[in-house]
């Protein structure tokens, strides 16, 4: 395929100081540390998303040091919410690498970089280009959006051909001087006129060169990966209590489907579901409806299941066990839908209080 011209680095640039974002959380006080957290946290995530979680994790791990010495359950704590949380793992591995190999300094190097869990091509790039002051290359999916619809890139962009394509169109592109106001400008044109969907062709400063908008077929890419039937798994989340209102949590496996956060105990079908009712006891209160969180590659379809705890001393039957206080006042990580649950069940827990409160009638001493 023969290119077009590139894009021009100047007209994204005059946009970009016309236009562009330069308020963000990370834009201030920049440094390798605070973009590399914001970089982690921004993918896969939107930019109103991230914010309040950056700084709250910001106020408390203010720089790599601190984060590297935090104990991961409040890492995960901090991130619970955010999803793909083998990102928040990568990050407190990556912190301790830097301090303990590094000296504390994140590595200028790019291949150095890259050797440091969760941080690849791109987000090595945004790190030497925002914070270092090096002609860095970024190719996150804003980019790769905006470059498919320039070029009319009528492939998909993970295929390796494509792929290898993209991030030499992007190398050529990257100018020389003003690197970190270019790249900035290419994520905030991607985000806020070259989007996903209803693209704002009359705002773009690359319209007149934009193949994409002259074959009339922006709306059509970039081009979607080839979808596949998602399969589908159940379990039963049991929701074990006791009269405190405290709910019983299990700390999972390090790796794996929700790595190191803390869930409520799993049950795969009805047959093993009695078993566990059998050997833990409690009384079966209530079976909520079915709810459904769907992963890249599967949807779980979760069935919460309520038990009143009976001999509280046989539940916790391992270290990686606790009663959790339904106020989150413990700094745990909580995968989304069990916080989902839990939030429900304090709910559930105060309405039920209040009902209790309004059925008791006052004693002459209380009565006004």
């Amino acid at each position: 395929m023969i290119l077009t011209d590139l894009i021009n680095s100047d007209a994204v640039l005059e946009w970009y100081h016309q236009h562009g974002r330069h308020d963000l959380p990370w834009q201030h006080d920049t440094s390798p540390y605070r973009v590399w957290v914001s970089e982690i946290m921004l993918q896969q995530t939107q930019v109103s998303t991230v914010i309040g979680y950056y700084q709250r994790f910001m106020a408390r791990f203010p720089d790599v040091r601190a984060l590297a010495a935090a104990p991961p359950d409040e890492v995960l704590h901090l991130w619970t919410g955010l999803g793909y949380y083998a990102r928040a793992r990568n990050l407190h591995k990556t912190a301790q690498m830097v301090c303990e190999q590094h000296d504390g300094e994140f590595p200028q190097d790019i291949d150095a970089l890259i050797a440091l869990p969760g941080i690849g091509r791109s987000t090595a790039g945004a790190i030497q280009a925002l914070a270092m002051g090096q002609r860095g290359v970024i190719l996150d999916g804003n980019v790769k959006r905006v470059l498919c619809r320039y070029h009319a890139i009528q492939r998909w962009s993970g295929e390796t051909q494509t792929l290898a394509q993209l991030w030499q169109i992007a190398g050529d592109t990257t100018p020389q001087q003003q690197v970190a106001a270019y790249t900035q400008a290419m994520m905030d044109l991607g985000a806020t006129v070259c989007t996903r969907s209803k693209p704002d062709c009359p705002r773009c400063p690359l319209q007149t060169g934009c193949q994409a908008l002259r074959l009339g077929i922006a709306t059509q890419l970039p081009v979607s990966k080839p979808r596949k039937t998602l399969p589908k798994k159940q379990t039963y989340m049991i929701l074990l209590y006791q009269d405190d209102g405290t709910v019983m949590l299990q700390q999972r496996q390090s790796t794996g489907l929700w790595g190191g956060l803390w869930s409520l105990p799993e049950c795969s079908d009805d047959e093993a579901l009695s078993a566990w009712l059998q050997r833990y006891g409690g009384e079966r209160a209530d079976q909520w409806p079915t709810l459904r969180h769907t992963f890249s590659h599967f949807h779980l379809d979760i069935t919460p299941v309520l038990v009143r705890a009976g001999d509280a001393g046989s539940c916790l039957d391992s270290a990686g066990s606790l009663w959790y206080p339904l106020d989150h006042s413990l700094k745990l990580g909580l995968a989304a839908p069990v916080k989902k649950l839990l939030d429900r069940f304090a709910g559930q827990q105060r309405e039920h209080l209040l009902t209790l409160q309004a059925a008791t009638p006052l004693t002459s001493g209380q009565q006004d």
